[in-house]
């Protein structure tokens, strides 16, 4: 990766700040572009190769300026919060489509080699099937999930008119530390530790027996990398672990996580009504990426929840 000048819009955030550290690692030469709205400087590693841009993708002037000279691009940048979505469709749609196709045109001006983009698992909406494979019909549920389905459609077409090489990267349920516990993306990890360390009791909507696919963030910083250096072009790929956990059974691995201490504690849980269009079941099949990217998970459930409880007590 030595060759390589990497341009990661939304940096400084929870995925961005460990994806730049990965590519410096590699040796890399990494721009990081951040409004610093979620994002923070001190997320990032203070090292040679490091650039960083103040600017917004719905700038589209700043953002062609900063992108001058890079040959790859990580585009993470986004409004992440399916609720944020419902309730400003328009805001919504100006960070997550408007936004990106910025993003293309400034990387198909740049001369760009690549842009590997985050997508999501909401672009799947219900599953009628599961695991979910990226055959399985796309009916998203909610305007982000749309919005991100819009995105990969926008991303095949620029490969089509304009040789633009892209690939669509579905992230399913990503956590671990830098996480903020105040988002709603992927939001049970970092709610539940933060109520679990304050002694606080947690709020379940449904009986908890919904699942999801947790991946571990720098398995997502791995399926980043080798995306950017991959071949297969105008593709979609799910990044999860294949496994699904009942939200009863990530309670019962953070409960004794949670303390640092050798016995295990028993939260206050207070059951709910479930929320309006919350999906029951949801995991991915990984084979796909497996096959194409070489991209396979490696860091279990509970090495992954050890890593983040560790850094939120260091907060």
């Amino acid at each position: 990766m030595e060759s390589m000048h990497v341009f990661i819009t939304g940096g400084a955030g929870f995925i961005g700040s460990h994806s730049a550290e990965a590519l410096l690692e590699a040796g890399a030469q990494v721009t990081v572009y951040d409004n610093f709205s979620t994002g923070k400087r001190e997320n990032l590693p203070a090292r040679e190769g490091l650039s960083v841009v103040r600017g917004d993708i719905r700038d589209a002037g700043a953002l062609s300026a900063a992108m001058a000279g890079v040959t790859h691009v990580l585009h993470l940048a986004a409004q992440v919060s399916v609720r944020v979505s419902i309730e400003d469709p328009p805001g919504s749609c100006a960070h997550n489509v408007l936004g990106f196709v910025n993003v293309l045109e400034a990387a198909r001006k740049a001369g760009v080699r690549r842009v590997a983009f985050a997508s999501s698992a909401a672009v799947y909406g219900m599953p009628r099937r599961l695991p979910l494979d990226e055959e399985a019909p796309l009916a998203p549920i909610s305007p982000y999930g749309l919005e991100k389905r819009i995105d990969e459609l926008y991303g095949v077409l620029y490969g089509e008119l304009y040789g633009l090489s892209t690939v669509a990267l579905r992230y399913f349920n990503v956590y671990g530390p830098r996480q903020r516990p105040d988002s709603d993306y992927a939001a049970a990890i970092p709610i539940f530790l933060r109520r679990l360390l304050a002694g606080q009791p947690l709020v379940i909507f449904g009986d908890g027996k919904q699942t999801r696919d947790f991946i571990f963030v720098k398995d997502v910083v791995r399926a980043n990398l080798l995306a950017a250096e991959s071949s297969a072009a105008g593709e979609a790929f799910n990044i999860c672990t294949g496994h699904e956990t009942s939200l009863l059974d990530l309670l019962e691995e953070l409960s004794e996580l949670a303390p640092g201490r050798q016995e295990r504690i028993s939260p206050e849980v207070r059951f709910e009504a479930p929320r309006p269009g919350d999906i029951f079941r949801s995991f991915g099949s990984p084979e796909k990426a497996s096959a194409a990217l070489g991209f396979q998970a490696q860091v279990r459930l509970a090495q992954g929840l050890g890593e983040t409880v560790k850094w939120m007590k260091g907060q």
